[in-house]
């Protein structure tokens, strides 16, 4: 029996049971092996084949955002628009049959824009180019889920069903457990917290499942069991989402309101070049992008050029940024903060001193 099959049998199994106390630690066996099963069809251990192997394109710039959706819902026409990237682009489906990237400039920042084939269905089971597209989407910064205003949730729903069950938690952030692999000793299982989603019985018996006999788990969080799954599998990946519905203006003004009234939505048209400003300043903000200014000896700062980070980078990120020898040579850092508006007056810091946006750096070396 082929992996496919063995995943269809565990979902039709846990479809038929029912769900109560009596059946908690039975389910959670089925969605440890179906996790498995999914993550050795997507990423065989096998590297001969080209299963799991993204599209030939390099990571550049600040961040890389890709745009997933099904066939036909103007992600290419986003791109071109967006970037001034010429793609093929056609009122048909399957356009396109391989990853295009583009550049978008936006606040001194250059943020990769990936264009990625439309999904179908079962892109999870390696169906169309289903592997090339997840392991792709797994490198983003941000990914924008694109969708037709002027047709049915259900494309949304199908969407998230594909990504969840290949490992990209959209919207979500890692689950605050600590997971640590021993030779001997057993299990220990400490909680900081009353688990009401699962319990200790469940998690032991998914630590059986994935053989897993000694091992320290620390639990500082309520999870589920699938989130308990998510850590040991450990390839999870927690992306940052917009749900972008293009094709508004063919919808109602209702219609609209609505869909732009949802969480990390943006309601757009590119035919009509509608909302477009906006979304790209969604995009920035999700992104979570800090700019920071260098400063020479003697000089002003050069606002034109700034170095974009991400939020929580240190002054080590920004000499890394330039070149990797100024952190080895480093002596000492001044920042001049956002609300002192460059006065002369600045703060002498370490490499390991947390930067905000707008400051402005001038470093030292040895």
């Amino acid at each position: 029996m082929g992996i496919v099959e063995k995943i269809k049998e565990i979902e039709e199994e846990m479809a038929r049971t029912q769900k109560n106390k009596a059946t908690e630690y039975h389910l959670g066996l089925l969605k440890a092996k179906l996790a498995r099963y999914r993550a050795q069809l997507l990423e065989p251990a096998s590297k001969s084949g080209p299963a799991g192997v993204g599209f030939d394109v390099q990571k550049s710039g600040d961040a890389r955002v890709a745009l997933i959706g099904f066939p036909s819902v103007g992600k290419s026409t986003l791109l071109s628009k967006c970037t001034h990237t010429a793609s093929e682009t056609a009122a048909y489906e399957f356009t396109t049959l391989t990853a295009i990237p583009g550049v978008l400039e936006y606040q001194g920042a250059r943020i990769q824009l990936l264009d990625l084939p439309g999904i179908v269905e079962g892109a999870s089971q390696g169906r169309g180019r289903g592997r090339q597209v997840v392991a792709t989407a797994k490198t983003a910064d941000l990914i924008l889920v694109m969708l037709d205003a002027t047709k049915s949730e259900e494309q949304r729903r199908l969407l998230e069903i594909e990504l969840d069950a290949v490992g990209i938690r959209l919207n979500k952030r890692k689950p605050d457990v600590v997971f640590k692999r021993r030779t001997t000793g057993g299990i220990t299982l400490n909680t900081t917290v009353k688990l009401t989603k699962t319990d200790e019985k469940t998690i032991r018996t998914i630590l059986a499942g994935y053989k897993l006999h000694n091992c320290d788990v620390m639990i500082r969080e309520d999870i589920t069991t699938d989130e308990f799954i998510d850590v040991l599998i450990g390839t999870r990946k927690y992306i940052p989402c917009l749900y972008v519905y293009n094709k508004i203006d063919a919808i109602s003004l209702e219609i609209v309101d609505k869909l732009a009234r949802t969480k990390n939505t943006v309601v757009i048209s590119c035919e009509m070049d509608l909302n477009l400003d906006y979304l790209i300043e969604r995009i920035w903000e999700s992104l979570g992008l800090v700019k920071v200014y260098t400063k020479k000896r003697g000089a002003r700062p050069d606002l034109s050029d700034p170095v974009c980070l991400r939020k929580g980078a240190t002054i080590e990120d920004v000499c890394l940024g330039i070149h990797k020898s100024l952190a080895s040579n480093f002596r000492y850092g001044l920042v001049w903060g956002r609300s002192s508006k460059f006065s002369p007056h600045a703060q002498k810091v370490s490499l390991n001193h947390q930067l905000q946006d707008e400051d402005v750096v001038s470093i030292f070396t040895k």
